[in-house]
């Protein structure tokens, strides 16, 4: 009896043993990310510190224009999928904790201010669509109604402001709204009509106080100040073209991806080889930059003295770096055929780089420009890293 008294308790040992060497070890989230496997259907988790993959997550669904947000203490990733797919990620276990598919074409979403709702903008059927971050279980809906027969559009540059509300653009009706949710109550819904043709996507300054959106059917940009509830949008950088012939736009300019450095704002000219460099003041343009091709993404590293910028194809395998305070580029960098998304590290030191069409991530320092460490990743595109918890507008 004591001999199989013996065995049990050693039986136990070595269960209990077998699963803590199973379990995830403990860790924090501050250094986590995901990057978009966009032929796929899963993300990568990976460590910004020991700059590697701790993970996949496959089950996603479309990724191919795939964006994520964070839960406040960054241990959940919600990742919007282009079909209409919500997923909540835990990074630390790599599992799904929950997932609904709540319409036919999304664009991306945002997380309130607070952390309870996710919102998801959607083009088919147009409009947004809100759900609790806990379950995703629905909280509201508002379509994108406008127009006397009722038409939706589809909504663009969705992102959380003050006050748990949201603020969009409606692509198809030129319009931009803000929405208010409190517990149990209707959604409150502000309505600004003829803001300018084909707002495409917006940006929200660093401080939450402008939220401002490009225009693809106009030579123009146009700004909604946040802290003035009484302001109406207005329009800015009215023809930069200056009457030029427009050339072929191979791929929209990105507005989160467009930088807030100190007093100045660096943003993509549509359909030309320039940056615009605008007076965050005043919102007029103060400079220009030549770069190399068409501007996709320009990003401030995160102190502001470098503007990091990439391209649309056929000229995607090039990033020029530009110097905010001699307004010069002091590099370019070449990593190969498909650059689509960069991220900084949360301070600065180091930028991950998608080169999508060689299946790989690079890790270059932002100081010296050396490439430091390289993952593989299957066609990779968005870089998400959980320091965005904490932003406005990421």
């Amino acid at each position: 009896m004591r001999a199989e008294r013996r065995f049990v308790a050693l039986l136990a040992l070595v269960l209990g043993l077998a699963a803590c060497t199973t379990s995830p070890p403990l860790r924090g989230t501050g250094d986590l990310g995901v990057v978009v496997e966009r032929a796929e259907d899963s993300i990568l988790i990976v460590d910004t510190t020991e700059r590697q993959a701790i993970g996949r997550v496959a089950g996603l669904g479309d990724l191919s224009h795939a964006s994520v947000v964070f839960s406040r203490d960054g241990r959940y990733a919600f990742v919007f999928g282009r079909d209409g797919g919500l997923s909540k990620v835990d990074l630390l276990t790599g599992e799904i904790a929950a997932r609904v598919v709540q319409a036919g074409n999304s664009i991306g979403g945002a997380i309130s201010q607070d952390g309870r709702i996710v919102a998801v903008a959607n083009y088919e059927p147009g409009g947004v669509r809100f759900f609790r971050s806990d379950d995703l279980s629905p909280v509201a809906e508002v379509p994108s109604t406008y127009g006397a027969d009722g038409a939706r559009s589809k909504v663009v540059g969705i992102e959380e402001i003050a006050d748990n509300r949201f603020v969009f653009a409606l692509y198809d009706a030129d319009a931009i709204w803000t929405v208010g949710l409190e517990d149990g109550a209707a959604p409150e819904v502000e309505r600004f009509a003829g803001v300018g043709k084909l707002p495409y996507d917006a940006l929200l300054t660093p401080d939450g106080h402008h939220y401002i959106a490009g225009l693809f059917g106009e030579d123009g940009l146009v700004v909604l100040d946040l802290w003035d509830e009484g302001a109406a949008p207005r329009r800015i950088l009215d023809g930069y073209g200056k009457g030029e012939e427009p050339l072929p736009v191979y791929k929209m300019p990105h507005l989160e991806g467009w930088s807030v450095a100190g007093d100045r704002l660096y943003l993509p000219a549509i359909g030309r080889h320039e940056l615009l460099v605008v007076d965050r003041a005043t919102f007029r343009e103060i400079d220009r930059i030549p770069v190399h091709s068409q501007p996709v993404f320009a990003i401030a590293r995160p102190d502001g003295r470098q503007v990091w910028v990439n391209f649309a194809h056929p000229d995607n395998d090039v990033i020029q770096v530009i110097d905010v305070p001699s307004g010069e580029i002091v590099e370019e960098l070449r990593p190969g055929p498909g650059v689509l998304h960069m991220e900084f590290t949360p301070k600065g030191e180091a930028v991950w780089i998608s080169v999508r069409d060689a299946n790989r991530i690079d890790i270059v320092d932002t100081e010296t420009f050396e490439t430091v460490g390289s993952l593989e990743a299957e066609a990779p595109s968005g870089i998400f890293f959980t320091a965005r918890a904490h932003r406005l507008g990421y």
